[in-house]
């Protein structure tokens, strides 16, 4: 036989919708839809929080990053008009391939350092500034208190945060809100699998499968395969990465010790393409 006390108590609760943990959890702020139905549809509230820290795992700091932020950015500067600061990016972003998804390459402010210390420091001065749209970090030496602070500053000033880490903190404490592990799906090349460890719901069974492209530059790829098959079977050659006088070419032009320059034609594209190639889309 239920208490009168307790079930007075569940219909109250009821009433003001308080979450349990075999659900998912309703949001508690803003969210910006991800672009991703598959993961809007295991986020509360459907969409990245605002006003929050959401922290990405991955083996590689740059891999994956644009494929599942990109969309709510160009979101994030429409509604706010103000930049996307990046702090500690591992490359340069790729503007003409941002600009072609929807992100212009003035709306992005890119701030380089390899010191801790200063990486934290601008991303807390980021997440003050009123007229910034969104904060990507890449802080894989950050601690438990210092990413507490940024979470604080991300609440106070309803700054869209991202913080990118080592996928070998996963079993770590983290303050973010929302924590999620993204890798290279094995046993398919061509999908992203994510593995969603902290949300205010029940835990998922199963990642989340996303496409590694989007649509337009899987077509450019595929366009970009059947040119060099075409070719091949035309001429009996294989188009090869570089020759002598596209080295030559490049003489006189400042490049990048850790740049690799390769002939558009015989790209095959690679993870990080985004970020180390610039592609006309």
């Amino acid at each position: 036989m239920g208490l009168p006390f307790l079930d007075s108590f569940s219909a109250t609760a009821a009433g003001r919708g308080v979450w349990h943990a075999d659900e998912l959890g309703l949001a508690d702020a803003q969210v910006v839809a991800t672009g991703h139905a598959a993961l809007d549809a295991e986020l509360p509230g459907g969409g990245w929080p605002v006003g929050a820290m959401t922290e990405l795992l991955q083996a590689a700091p740059e891999a994956h990053v644009w494929r599942l932020l990109l969309p709510a950015l160009a979101q994030a500067v429409q509604a706010r008009g103000g930049p996307v600061v990046l702090v500690g990016a591992p490359y340069e972003p790729c503007g003409a391939s941002l600009a072609a998804q929807g992100l212009p390459v003035e709306s992005l402010m890119w701030v380089k350092s390899d010191a801790p210390a200063a990486r934290l420091w601008a991303c807390e001065q980021a997440l003050r500034c009123a007229d910034v749209a969104a904060v990507v970090a890449w802080l894989p030496q950050a601690r438990v208190g210092e990413l507490r602070r940024l979470q604080l500053a991300a609440a106070q000033h309803e700054v869209m945060l991202f913080v990118c880490r080592p996928e070998s903190v996963a079993l770590s404490a983290s303050p973010a809100r929302l924590r999620i592990r993204a890798e290279r799906c094995a046993v398919d090349a061509s999908q992203i699998e994510l593995h969603i460890l902290k949300r205010r719901g029940p835990p998922l069974s199963a990642p989340v499968m996303l496409p590694a492209r989007n649509e337009r530059m899987a077509a450019l790829l595929a366009a970009a395969r059947l040119r060099r098959k075409l070719r091949s079977q035309q001429q009996g050659t294989v188009g090869v990465v570089g020759t002598a006088n596209s080295a030559n070419s490049m003489k006189g032009h400042a490049t990048p010790a850790s740049a690799t320059v390769v002939r558009i034609d015989a790209w095959k594209g690679g993870q990080d393409a985004l970020d180390r190639l610039a592609v006309v889309a």
